[in-house]
């Protein structure tokens, strides 16, 4: 490609003037283009970029191309009657379809995706019960992913709080994504204290009948107090945790959930007492899965 058709390419992006205007970083820390005209009369040379001389500009390559107005109207015209109203708000979006559909996904990795979806308490051991069932399916060659209540607000669920609105907003995220991997055909394993069951429900009602398999964790309050593995209870009792699950917020456990689990132990267990229970309560999820043809090739 000759230096014009280059120029013609650059010439449609948008450059930031705030990078035009600061002064140029050595040649030993970066390759500089400068903007010329003096040896062409061509209009599109006057553009034109190359390498050398001793005063540059530099170019907003790392900042995002900015669509004129132009394009913009263009493409709405193009989606014009195809809008959809998301969360009371109307967009100009429309569904792709892709010919790679969920069946042919899960025939390729040979087990059906479906969302495991395990709440009670908080240190009732959804999360250890998540691990051994990730452990246990990964023994019987399936693949399976955990979304745990602490871990995504590391990352996708950073920026909320613990205040009510943030919480439901924390549980509608994790259902949409979990919901994603039940699509690619992956065993999704959610392991949140999700109090309510509403926003259970709605998270159900994302996936198709039979693909939300909820487990309760039916442990005693007094029980999870009694272990307290993060501390959390005692901090909310003196006050320090404000809307605590069980303490001065209410957990709704499930009417109709596909399992339960009951683990009343205290905290007194011996190490390997403890993992055998826990083997034995994932056992009860995989032969859930199993009776109900998850875990056979679709």
């Amino acid at each position: 490609m000759d230096i014009a058709a280059v120029a013609r390419c650059v010439g449609r992006c948008y450059v930031s003037p705030a990078f035009g205007e600061s002064e140029p970083l050595r040649l030993s820390e970066r390759r500089f283009l400068k903007l010329s005209s003096a040896k062409n009369s061509d209009p599109a040379f006057s553009r034109s970029l190359i390498f050398g001389g001793k005063s540059y500009r530099r170019l907003g390559f790392f900042r995002p191309i900015m669509a004129t107005d132009e394009s913009i109207s263009s493409r709405s015209s193009d989606c014009a009657g195809e809008t959809k109203q998301i969360n009371g708000k109307q967009k100009n979006i429309v569904w792709h379809d892709c010919p790679v559909t969920k069946s042919d996904r899960q025939e390729l990795i040979k087990q059906k995706g479906c969302v495991i979806w395990i709440t009670g308490l908080s240190g009732s051991g959804k999360s250890s019960l998540a691990c051994a069932l990730s452990r246990a399916l990964h023994n019987r060659g399936k693949l399976s992913y955990i979304l745990d209540g602490d871990n995504v607000r590391h990352g996708l669920n950073s920026d909320l709080s613990f205040e009510a609105e943030d919480r439901a907003e924390n549980i509608r995220r994790v259902g949409e994504v979990a919901k994603l991997f039940a699509d690619a055909g992956i065993i999704c394993i959610a392991s949140l204290i999700s109090p309510y069951r509403r926003e259970r429900a709605a998270c159900r009602a994302l996936l198709p009948e039979g693909d939300f398999i909820e487990v309760f964790m039916d442990v005693p309050l007094h029980v999870c107090e009694a272990r307290d593995p993060k501390g959390l209870y005692k901090r909310a009792r003196a006050g320090k945790i404000k809307g605590f699950t069980g303490v001065d917020d209410p957990y709704e456990p499930p009417l109709d959930c596909e399992i339960v689990i009951q683990n009343n132990r205290d905290k007194g267990l011996s190490s390997s007492s403890t993992s055998s229970s826990l083997c034995e309560m994932a056992e009860i999820v995989v032969s859930y899965l199993d009776q109900n043809g998850y875990l056979k090739t679709p």
